[in-house]
């Protein structure tokens, strides 16, 4: 049976390890393989934001926020509403 998903939900952390990188976690992209350690690894990080992309516009969501991990792994602080701001038009 295909399922058909309307939007994604997501989580921007940063990572728990010595690095403290912000990543982000597509949870309803995990496959049965990974799905636990990926999950666990967000766990254990510092929660920054999440929410649904809509997924017709997923790809350019993703890009998005691709963009704002790099701001955050570069220095730049961007708090919960401005993360927001920069996905509006994507968010679900």
């Amino acid at each position: 049976m295909q399922v058909t998903l309307e939007k994604i939900m997501f989580e921007i952390y940063k990572d728990s390890s010595r690095e403290g990188e912000y990543k982000v976690i597509y949870f309803t992209e995990l496959d049965e393989h990974s799905k636990q350690t990926e999950i666990n690894s967000a766990m254990r990080g510092e929660h920054l934001y999440d929410g649904f992309i809509r997924y017709n516009s997923r790809d350019e969501g993703k890009r998005a926020v691709n963009l704002i991990l790099k701001r955050l792994n570069e220095g730049e602080w961007l708090d919960s509403q401005a993360i927001e701001r920069e996905l509006k038009s994507f968010m679900a």
